[in-house]
C-alpha cells in the first residue's frame, strides 16, 4: 500500500511541475522604442488585472534578471511598478500610482543598468533618500521611506512612468552612442 501511496504522490507532483505557467514572462522594451517614452496614467482601480500584470511583471523581472520593472517598459502603460532588492528573489515590493512625497537634498551618484538598455550601465545623480505613497496590490495606501539603492531604484522605475529613460540624463554625445549601438544591435537580430 505505502508503495502506490508513494507512487501516487509522485505523479501529483509530476504533474503540477508539469502544468503551464498561469503567469505570461512580458517582452520588455528596448531603448530607443517610441513607447518607452509614453507618460503612464495612474490605475483607476486595483482589481484582479491589475494583479495579475502585477505577476507577470514579476515573473519577468525575475527571468531577466532585474530588480525592478515599470509597466511602461512591458508596454502597459499604467502607473505600476515592482522591486526586488533580495538576493533570494523573495521580497517583491510593488507600487501602484507612486508618487514621491518628499525627497533629500542630498544627492548621490549611483551606477545605473536598466532591462531597457541591456548592456549599458552609467552614473545618475540623484536625492539619495525618498518618501514614497503608493498603493500595494490590495489597493491599500503606504508610505515607505528609502535609501541607497531602494531610493535609486524607485526613482529609476518612476522615471518610466513619466516616459525618461535613464540614459537621458547623461550628456548627448554618450546618449548617441547608447542610441546607435542598439539600434545596430537590434538590426543584427533581425
Amino acid at each position: 500500500m505505502e508503495t502506490s501511496v508513494a507512487a501516487t504522490r509522485r505523479l501529483r507532483c509530476t504533474q503540477l511541475a508539469l502544468r503551464p505557467s498561469i503567469m505570461a514572462k512580458l517582452d520588455i522594451l528596448t531603448y530607443p522604442d517610441p513607447r518607452l517614452h509614453i507618460v503612464a496614467k495612474p490605475v483607476a482601480v486595483v482589481d484582479d488585472r491589475i494583479r495579475q500584470l502585477v505577476k507577470d511583471m514579476a515573473e519577468t523581472m525575475y527571468e531577466a534578471p532585474g530588480i525592478g520593472l515599470a509597466a511602461t517598459q512591458v508596454d502597459v502603460h499604467e502607473q505600476v511598478i515592482v522591486i526586488d532588492l533580495s538576493e533570494t528573489r523573495d521580497a517583491l515590493q510593488v507600487f501602484i500610482n507612486p508618487e514621491i512625497v518628499w525627497a533629500s537634498d542630498n544627492r548621490k551618484v549611483w551606477e545605473e543598468g536598466c532591462l531597457s538598455v541591456p548592456e549599458v550601465y552609467d552614473r545618475v545623480e540623484r536625492p539619495d533618500r525618498v518618501r514614497v505613497r503608493a498603493l500595494n496590490e490590495k489597493g491599500e495606501t503606504f508610505e515607505l521611506d528609502a535609501d541607497e539603492l531602494l531610493a535609486v531604484c524607485i526613482q529609476h522605475e518612476m522615471d518610466h512612468l513619466k516616459g525618461k529613460v535613464f540614459v537621458e540624463y547623461l550628456s548627448p554625445l554618450k546618449l548617441n552612442r547608447i542610441k546607435s549601438k542598439l539600434q545596430k544591435r537590434g538590426r543584427a537580430r533581425m
